[in-house]
This record gives C-alpha cells, structure tokens and sequence, in this order.
C-alpha cells in the first residue's frame, strides 16, 4: 500500500492513502471528467471516498490516464481507502512553514520552483530561497506504522548553489506535532538524508529513534555532492534488515542489530577463554624426513674464478705467486635449514570465541517506529537554493524504483538546462567583472590619481641611490694611493708607522686618515 506520495503540491502526484471505511457514491466518479493531472476539474481539494469495488473501477477507469502511466496510487486490498488530492496552486495548504527562530530573524522560507534547471518544467519542489537561515517546514499525512511491513522512504533533492556547508535530509514525525513550532528540537522517528560541509563533510545521515533516544548508524555513508537531482532511498524490513540506495543503486545494506548501538551485541567474547596447549597455530612445519647432505658443511662460500688468466706481464720473482681472483659459488647454499611443508595438524589462528552476550535481550519489534503523521524537513543553510521533491513513503521498494526511474527519464534534459545554466552563469560573471574593472577605471581617472603613473612618476626619487665612493674599486684605489704617500715620509718614528699600518686595516678610518693628511 502506497501511504503518501508527495511532490510539493504537484496535483500530477501528491496522494495518499488511508484504510478509514468510507463508502462513496459511484455515479459520482462517472460524472467526473478525467483529465490528465487527476480528473480533477476544479481548483478546490476533493475528497472522494469509496469501497473496494469502486477501487477497482476508479484504477480501471484511470488506467489511460496521466495519473495510471507515472503511479499505481492504491495496491488494493480488502479495505477501503480515503483520497486527498491536492491543486498545484494550494501547496501551501498541504506544507506549513514553521515559525522557529523567526522572531530570531534566523529563519528562512521555501518557495514553489522547478529551480534554475530542470528536466521537466512542470515538475516543481520547494526550494529553500534565505542564506545563512534554518528552515522548517511539514505536511501532515495519515498515520500509519510499518509493523510487519517494510518501510520505504525516498526523496529527491537537488543542490543547486554552493552550498558551503548545510542539510538536505528529511524527517519522519510521530505523534502530535505543532507545525507551527516544528525545529531541530522537534522529536523524530527517522531522520534520513545528506549532509554537507566544506569538502571534508559528505555525510548520508541514517538516525533511528528507540526508546525516545536517538541512534546514528554507524557507517560512514556518503552523499553526493553536484549540482542534480539525486534520489535517496531508505528501505527498512520486517527482519530488521535495511538498505540505502542513491539514484536506485544500493550505497550499503546490513542490520539494525549490527549498524546502530540500539541494542547490546547479541555475541560477545570470551574473556575467560584460552587457547589449548595443544593447539596448531603453525601452517607449515620442518619436514622430518629431511636430512642434511654429507659434506654440506665444508661447501666453500667463495671459490678461484675458472676464467681468470695470469696476465702475461706477471712477474713472480717480483710479483710473486699468482692467484686467481675469488668469486661467488654457486653450490654454496647458506646455512643449511629443514625444508617446510604444511602442517597436517594445522587448526588455523586461535580466536577468542564468541558466546551469549547475558545483557542481550531481543526485541521483536526493533524495527518498528512509532507510527508516523508527518513527514517534515528542517535544515540549516549557508547558502540556500536546495530543492526538494518526489516524497514518497510506501512498502514497496519496486514501485519506489519506478518512480525514480520515470523521473530519471528526464535525466538527459536536466543535464542539457544544467549546461546552460552555467554558460549563463559563467556569462555573467565575467561580464559582471568587465564592468567592475571598467568602474574601477572611471574612478579612478575621476579622482585623477593613476597610481600607475604616480608609481613611474616617483619612482627614481624613492630608489636606494648608488654612492660610487663606496664601492670596492674606489676603496683600493684610495687604500694604494694613501699607502704609497704614508711610506715615502721615512722620517716618521716605527711607532707612528705602527699606528699607521693598524688604520689601513679599517678602510674607513684610514680614508679619513688620508683625506686629512691631504688636507
């Protein structure tokens, strides 16, 4: 049985079912035209309501439909159900934004958009339109539980801005909720979807509430992190088994038992345990029947090199005797080692064995959730523009997979208008930094300050000036020329030349010294 079927508000789509037992007039479904959304011919909601047998002549009736060809509304059983069909315009009827954090002026709002690109035109979300904002927003469903059925959740959501940092994921509400005060403190029984931040975080949240508390899965799941529409599906089983699928292929599957910290392990180890003494944890042995050749030991481990020649040069009253050079032997082998062959009492490596974990006590229930009456998204944004769409909450995972693949169909076209959104895009900004850098010249001559020019104008007064009488030509020639006139006056005592000779070491004290003696 399908429960809800959401698109935003999409008449086209948005349905759901419930098993209340209202019986409904036939004759009034043969004197409603059937159009292509949903044979409904006026704007206002209606709501029809019927027994089994007017099912199956509402499905046989539709079965040319719009409606027929994109979704089995009703898998039909042996009760009646209530339709709510919602117009494309009373969206907001259906979805309640929540006033959380709005006195704060931190929340945002959503708006009804087939976003910047798209594969369908008439194929609208919600998208979040406010930076730096949280956002809440739900619908109220039947209630229903997911005893001894399986639970399928899934959604579509697009990021279309650089989101930087910010949630896409989904909620499951139990309960009464006021919609109107629905936040990140609301409780949940299922919260599923991406999350992302910066390129580090890409995290596909998985969170199951037990027993009023809240359970992560334990996998690092990951999300995708482009600019089109991607399906995220959650499938949970009678047997506690589960699976996530993104865009209809299975990203991990395993159990609730194992994957979240809800319940104690079933096994745990035996710390009391010890491996037996006789235990064979060798795979292979020495063999036994190996015995070592005779004469093994004297094997040299370098022998005379057989091509080596005496050179014809050699001398051996001056030389000596000559040798031939040594070199490796090849029947040398090392020290001699048993050969090994496999161990025919060979057990495997020794583990701590597992056994009955005491604290463990099973629930049968494990997998059930409190029944659900709302389905809602709240999320913070850096940057806003996610677009969400396609809800769909069933028990049935091939019905699920032909929805994402009718969406998919489109897939081609939304990659096309992606394309161009983004030459546009790309257009833009570099228009937008032509005439920034064109403003910026205007200014610029309006204040008649061209640094540029300014920067040429000025730029020998503020150079490091050379000093050519600094540099090392200059100092010796100036050290030759003054030490030239300081020894042809030979009438000076020893210690006066001493004290001379020490101020020629100091190039700057001995260049005052000779424009001094000069002067």
């Amino acid at each position: 049985m399908i429960v809800a079927l959401l698109c935003s508000g999409d008449a086209s789509c948005v349905v759901d079912a419930l098993p209340i037992g209202y019986p409904l007039n036939s004759s009034r479904i043969t004197k409603m035209p059937l159009r292509g959304t949903l044979g409904v011919i006026s704007t206002n909601p209606k709501i029809l309501r019927f027994n089994w047998a007017s099912v199956v002549f509402l499905c046989l009736s539709l079965k040319c439909t719009k409606l027929y060809e994109r979704a089995e509304i009703l898998s039909l059983r042996s009760y009646d159900f209530t339709l709510f069909w919602v117009t494309k315009d009373d969206w907001q009827s259906r979805w309640v934004e929540s006033d959380w954090k709005r006195t704060e002026g931190k929340a945002g709002s959503f708006i009804h958009t087939q976003g910047k690109w798209h594969g369908d035109p008439d194929d609208k979300g919600i998208q979040t339109s406010s930076d730096a904002k949280h956002f809440a927003i739900s619908a109220k469903i039947p209630e229903f539980s997911n005893k001894n059925k399986t639970l399928v959740l899934q959604y579509s959501v697009r990021f279309e801005q650089e989101i930087e940092c910010g949630g896409g994921y989904i909620k499951l509400l139990s309960g009464f909720v006021n919609q109107k005060k629905f936040g990140g403190d609301t409780p949940y029984s299922l919260m599923f979807g991406p999350d992302l931040c910066g390129t580090d975080t890409k995290k596909l949240h998985v969170i199951l509430s037990y027993q009023g508390q809240n359970y992560p899965i334990k996998k690092d799941l990951q999300c995708e992190t482009d600019k089109l529409t991607h399906f995220y599906t959650f499938i949970l089983r009678p047997d506690a088994t589960y699976s996530v699928l993104v865009d209809n292929r299975e990203r991990d599957s395993g159990s609730m038992y194992t994957d979240w910290d809800i319940l104690p392990p079933r096994k745990i180890k035996d710390l009391k345990a010890k491996k037996p003494a006789d235990w064979e944890d060798k795979e292979y042995i020495d063999d036994p029947n190996d015995f070592k050749p005779e004469g093994y030991d004297s094997i040299p481990r370098e022998i005379p090199d057989p091509k080596a020649k005496e050179p014809e040069h050699w001398d051996e009253d001056e030389d000596g005797v000559w040798k031939p050079p040594k070199v490796p032997n090849p029947a040398y082998k090392g020290p001699w080692k048993r050969k090994k062959i496999k161990n025919p009492n060979y057990k495997g490596k020794w583990k701590v064995p597992y056994i009955d974990n005491p604290e463990f006590e099973d629930d049968p229930d494990l997998y059930v959730l409190k029944p659900i009456k709302y389905v809602g998204i709240e999320v913070w944004q850096v940057k806003a523009g996610s677009v969400f769409d396609n809800i769909l909450i069933c028990d049935d995972p091939e019905y699920a997979k032909q929805v994402v693949e009718d969406v998919f169909a489109h897939r081609e076209a939304e990659k096309d208008s992606f394309e161009e959104a983004e030459k546009v895009r790309k257009a833009q900004e570099e228009e937008e930094a032509r005439r920034a850098r064109e403003e910026g010249e205007r200014r610029r001559r309006e204040r008649g300050h061209d640094h540029r020019g300014r920067r040429d104008k000025y730029r020998d007064k503020y150079r490091k000036r050379y000093d050519r009488h600094w540099d090392d030509y200059h100092v010796r020639r100036a050290l030759i020329g003054f030490a030239a006139s300081v020894f042809q006056i030979v009438s000076l005592p020893k210690k006066c030349l001493s004290s001379i000779v020490v101020h020629v070491l100091d190039p700057v004290k001995f260049i005052h010294l000779g424009q001094s003696n000069d002067a």
